[in-house]
């Protein structure tokens, strides 16, 4: 089975709280925006529908996204990992159309994410028909990642703060990928926010 670009959504997960940045991530600044606010616009310019997990913080992620059309869905257990997002935001995007036949996970401090990696994402899925199709850096695999329905269950299932990786684990041979090498760029330590920042001068 495969989908189209019309048929999935797109689900960011931001309900973290951040605990060894020690302040939200997902409001950091990066080329003049948020990382959040850059995610959720690139993931908007794919035309999908686009569903934003928040948590922690919650008021604050809120107001990030104001003025943007996409939908916003508070997580309550949030502190149970982000397993808990993944299932809330497998349950938003059944709601969000009539005919959803995928989910394209995402996180949200990734800064070098665009619509493009999203759309190659979709296109080696609909070429392949894997069940995953997941992006490929430093030696792993891992998000932006495209789930087909038929794993939703599993999704839903996931206990803990492993998230998806676990089932892109489990079904490593079946997975298609794509390569994005600045997917190991992330910021989870202010130390690392600030090579983002040195190394990247118009980050700022």
């Amino acid at each position: 089975m495969h989908f189209t670009m019309s048929q999935c959504a797109i689900v960011i997960l931001a309900a973290g709280q951040s605990s060894r940045l020690g302040k939200p991530k997902q409001l950091l600044l990066f080329r003049g925006k948020s990382l959040l606010r850059h995610c959720a616009e690139e993931a908007l310019s794919t035309h999908l529908p686009v569903i934003v997990i928040i948590g922690a913080n919650s008021d604050l992620i809120r107001a990030e996204l104001k003025g943007l059309e996409l939908t916003v869905v508070e997580n309550q257990k949030w502190a149970q990992g982000m397993s808990s997002s993944v299932r809330c935001g497998v349950e938003a995007a059944l709601q969000s159309r009539e005919v959803v036949e995928g989910v394209l996970l995402m996180v949200s401090d990734q800064p070098f994410v665009s619509r493009d990696l999203l759309n190659r994402l979709r296109r080696v899925q609909d070429e392949t028909h894997a069940p995953i199709a997941c992006c490929r850096y430093a030696g792993r695999l891992g998000v932006p990642a495209l789930f087909q329905k038929t794993l939703f269950s599993e999704l839903m299932l996931l206990q803990g703060d492993a998230g998806a990786k676990k089932l892109i684990a489990k079904y490593k041979d079946q997975v298609a990928t794509v390569s994005f090498p600045e997917g190991a760029i992330d910021v989870d330590t202010q130390e690392e926010y600030n090579a983002l920042l040195e190394n990247r001068k118009d980050a700022r």
